[in-house]
């Protein structure tokens, strides 16, 4: 995936809107709740950080290719900066994952002023 791909994959999850912060970093949010944040480096370098589960954070900050995410990895966010250690679909799986988790701490009123449905958080 590229930092387009992840933008438009981003944008197409049910609720999902798009603002621009901190100069030119593209926030996603469900509810005004951050799931993922794309962006380029000066050097056009992509990068995505998004939500992980709790238990998988310190696994997933330690695999090739991943950080914790700046500012945020405190509330279990890991920082993509080297796209080719994951593939596609495996990419999408773990934002969908991020959206799915900040989904679940919306209030059920907002859920439902929202239409969407919190999708269960089973482990896979």
């Amino acid at each position: 995936m590229n930092i387009s791909s992840i933008r438009k994959f981003c944008q197409s999850l049910p609720c999902a809107k798009n603002e621009i912060k901190w100069g030119a970093d593209h926030v996603y949010t469900i509810g005004e709740k951050m799931f993922a944040v794309a962006y380029a480096t000066a050097n056009g370098t992509p990068h995505v950080s998004f939500k992980v589960d709790h238990d998988l954070f310190l696994t997933m900050s330690d695999r090739p290719g991943f950080t914790p995410a700046p500012y945020l990895a405190r509330a279990k966010w890991v920082r993509l900066h080297d796209f080719s250690k994951v593939g596609d679909a495996e990419l999408k799986t773990m934002i969908r994952r991020s959206y799915a988790l900040v989904a679940s701490t919306l209030t059920k009123k907002r859920q439902a002023e929202l239409g969407i449905v919190a999708p269960p958080l089973a482990k896979k």
